[in-house]
């Protein structure tokens, strides 16, 4: 298998990032491990479109290892941000968390029945389990934990010294309007995402202009701990803060080299640890794009306050979901990344990310449009199999099926996706029949156990169970349609007979599927196998006719699985008994 980073991959663009971001890391600290970042914010679930801010730095950071560098993937818990409001869709809660806004993520309560101890890390917990799925490597870093112990002190008492500096920066910014969107990304989105730049999070909160003045730091009420809160003084000899809640009426003043219930404010927090880590590498969405956003103000701030570097990074454009609009991870009721993989391996889904290069927008397929995905999957690995795939091909599929640690676990024998998503459908959890109708897909290779198409049978069918609407699923009839039966004309029922008397020398998906495209050849007075270009145009509205008259006399419908499938899992018996025979 190439080594991916070596030549035959180079066309490849996570080499290419790979590339500058090891030469930037030299430039920046020499001989240290290089730096990669990500920032998620447990506000509700953490969804697919959130999972290119990780999926990105990922595949950049194994390439960096592959090559036997050290590098550092930190995934910044952005928990000590505000709650901001009640997502829609997330189970547990009611309107009463609504008491909850304004405190930090880590202080509200989870929805009910959570095993975890607050809203954060019932959010968190759920990614977490995914990128363990999904062989994603990372330093996990808690923002409650590091400013509630003080770790970044230092950092905001240089920033308060410095807030008529800061304010100056932003005040750049302040009168300026965003552009119109086509020239805020670099390629056309659609409406869905264009959509997501609205209540990104922490992107979206104020800069600390008051009444009083400009104040870079926030902090957490001490009477009701929400950051509903005004600065109104501050002595940067004594480093007293004084600060008014305007929700409860409470105020305090403090003294900031010791108060540790606060943060700085989004646009200074993000360019402070940009600083404090030593990041290099770290994408950002396209709602951070715009003049004013926290990415470019931070690329000032970092350097001209913190002493630091802005990272480079793409800008990365969004990810929907066949058939649902834009995702936003404030209100809920979109999939997150624990649901995707309840549907799909998770070579699959590293691989939709792995292929498409960050500033190109994909979808992902909850809907029939996963079976063609699979498929497209099942292509590639016999390319690379056999030699024949094109080298940026090669380099998606290393990242999709390895990382630097090791292969992921894989289905030992994978079945055609469709395949397995029809037998499931039609057995409806009965697993001995599933084993039946499998094994005589292939009797000369017959499956031992369901154990060799798992996982991909599991998710076949917990697509089929949870994605495909009940009125789609496949039920076999009890009893003939007698009614139809009687209706048929001649040819009709000689083409029945015909079926019925190859099932027994043809029961195999290969003979079954040369058997029912057969029929009607053979009615037309030509051979079995004659090929397409032997055939008139007839035979292919013959054949579809019949194909029809199949599927209401088994399932009482005009579509269904395909029928090679749908007959080995009727069994040999009943389909005579549905047919009339």
């Amino acid at each position: 298998m190439p080594i991916v980073g070596q030549s035959t991959e180079t066309t490849d663009w996570v080499s290419r990032y790979a590339d500058e971001v090891i030469e930037e890391s030299e430039r920046r600290a020499p001989g240290k491990p290089v730096v990669v970042a990500s920032g998620l914010s447990p506000s509700g679930p953490i969804h697919l479109g959130n999972l290119r801010e990780v999926m990105t730095p990922h595949l950049v950071a194994d390439e960096i290892r592959r090559r036997g560098h050290e590098v550092r993937h930190l995934i910044s818990w952005d928990d000590y941000d505000r709650y901001r409001k009640v997502p829609n869709g997330v189970a547990g809660i009611d309107e009463s968390w609504a008491e909850h806004i304004g405190r930090p993520l880590t202080s509200v309560p989870a929805p009910k029945g959570s095993p975890h101890p607050n809203w954060a890390e019932h959010f968190k917990s759920a990614m977490t389990e995914a990128l363990a799925e999904l062989g994603v490597e990372f330093d996990g870093i808690s923002q409650t934990e590091q400013y509630t112990s003080g770790v970044y002190r230092e950092q905001i008492l240089h920033a308060m010294r410095h807030r008529a500096d800061i304010d100056a920066i932003l005040d750049q910014y302040r009168t300026k309007k965003a552009p119109p969107k086509k020239q805020q990304q670099q390629k056309p989105v659609d409406a869905a995402e264009l959509e997501a730049a609205e209540g990104s999070g922490a992107a979206a909160e104020d800069d600390g202009t008051g009444s009083a003045g400009y104040f870079p730091y926030k902090p957490y009420c001490g009477g009701c701990n929400k950051d509903l809160t005004t600065v109104t003084a501050y002595d940067d000899d004594t480093t007293e803060l004084t600060y008014t809640c305007t929700e409860c009426g409470y105020s305090e003043t403090v003294r900031l080299s010791e108060f540790n219930r606060g943060k700085l404010v989004w646009k200074v927090d993000w360019p402070m640890r940009w600083a404090y880590e030593g990041v290099v590498f770290e994408p950002s969405g396209v709602d951070h794009s715009s003049p004013g956003s926290s990415f470019q103000v931070g690329g000032q701030i970092v350097g001209s306050i913190f002493g630091g570097k802005q990272p480079i990074g793409p800008m990365y454009a969004f990810v929907g979901i066949s058939g649902m609009a834009k995702m936003s991870s404030s209100r809920g009721g979109v999939p997150t990344p624990g649901d995707a993989l309840k549907i799909m391996e998770p070579q699959l889904l590293r691989w939709l990310y792995a292929r498409r290069r960050p500033n190109q927008s994909f979808k992902i397929a909850f809907d029939q449009e996963i079976q063609r995905l699979y498929d497209e999957w099942d292509k590639l690995n016999a390319k690379v199999a056999d030699g024949s795939a094109l080298p940026a091909d090669i380099a998606a599929h290393s990242r999709a099926v390895r990382t630097s640690a090791g292969e992921l676990p894989r289905t030992p024998r994978p079945m055609p996706y469709r395949t397995l998503a029809s037998v499931a459908d039609i057995t409806a959890g009965h697993e001995d029949q599933a084993l039946r109708i499998l094994s005589d897909l292939d009797p000369t290779n017959p499956l031992a156990s369901l154990d060799e198409v798992r996982p991909r049978y599991d998710k076949a069918e917990a697509w089929i169970n949870t994605q495909v609407p009940a009125e789609q699923r496949t039920v076999v009839r009890h009893e003939p349609d007698v009614e139809l039966l009687k209706s048929l004309d001649d040819q009709a029922r000689e083409s029945l007979r015909l079926l019925m008397e190859g099932l027994d020398s043809n029961w195999s998906l290969d003979g079954l599927t040369h058997l029912v495209y057969g029929v009607p050849k053979v009615q037309a007075g030509f051979a079995p196998d004659a090929t397409p270009k032997e055939l008139p145009p007839e035979i292919k509205s013959a054949q579809r006719s019949f194909f029809a008259l199949l599927y209401h006399l088994l399932v009482g419908r005009d579509t269904g699985p395909r029928l090679p499938t749908l007959l080995l899992a009727v069994g040999a018996d009943r389909v005579r008994k549905l047919l009339g025979a």
